[in-house]
């Protein structure tokens, strides 16, 4: 319909934003420190839609959590000022993308994956061919790339789609911490990463805050018919 169009417009374009942004911030800030600002995004977003003490609690102990994951508690090295910035912008991306999405995607379903990602693909692709140019058309490039889109775009944003409108934007932001939970133990049990004491209590502290947002989560009162 016409009144969903401005909304996965914006999808589209948040889509495009935060992943510009945040592959930007990768070329002077590492990954983990990266990850973890950019995850300020959804932290805000369950931040100004609680209501309640207990969820202010839940998203503290989360932030907390991923400051003790963070690369930015053990580094002593200066960080670019420019890929904080970026990725700090990419969060705020994040936040948009967050209620975007549920706008889009309470007409729209699934579907709203498919029309965000050619949007943001559209917008992107400039970007791209400014960049790399012709090596955008070699063939280990293209392979590499099309695993790459699928992975770590079309599916995740798929199944975050689906998520999103079957929960609140506040509980989704919160259970989002997860992910730097689930990183840190991937790099343990694959990459052998070895984990401090403070990283295993930031894991902890993730995975507890999402458990305890999940169990005190109130479903939204039904409208009388």
């Amino acid at each position: 319909s016409k009144a969903v169009w401005p909304w996965l417009i914006a999808y589209g374009v948040t889509l495009a934003a935060l992943n510009l942004l945040f592959y930007a911030a990768l070329k002077t800030i590492p990954l983990g420190i990266a990850v973890a600002l950019e995850f300020t995004g959804p932290l805000l977003v369950a931040t100004l839609s609680s209501r309640r003490g207990s969820d202010f609690a839940w998203v503290a102990l989360a932030v907390a959590g991923i400051v003790l994951l963070s690369p930015l508690v053990h580094s002593r090295q200066a960080l670019d000022p420019t890929g904080v910035i970026l990725a700090l912008a990419a969060g705020g991306f994040w936040a948009l993308y967050i209620v975007f999405a549920q706008k889009a995607g309470a007409e729209l379903g699934g579907q709203t994956t498919a029309y965000g990602l050619a949007i943001a693909a559209v917008l992107a692709l400039p970007f791209g061919v400014a960049e790399a140019g012709p090596a955008l058309v070699a063939p280990s490039i293209l392979a590499g790339a099309l695993l790459v889109g699928l992975f770590s775009s079309a599916l995740p944003f798929w199944l975050e789609m689906v998520a999103l409108t079957r929960m609140s934007a506040r509980l989704y932001g919160t259970l989002t911490c997860l992910e730097p939970a689930l990183g840190a133990l991937a790099g343990f049990l694959f990459l052998h990463e070895i984990l401090t004491g403070l990283q295993c209590l930031g894991v902890a502290a993730v995975i507890a805050a999402a458990f305890g947002a999940t169990m005190t989560n109130k479903p939204p009162v039904p409208s009388p018919e």
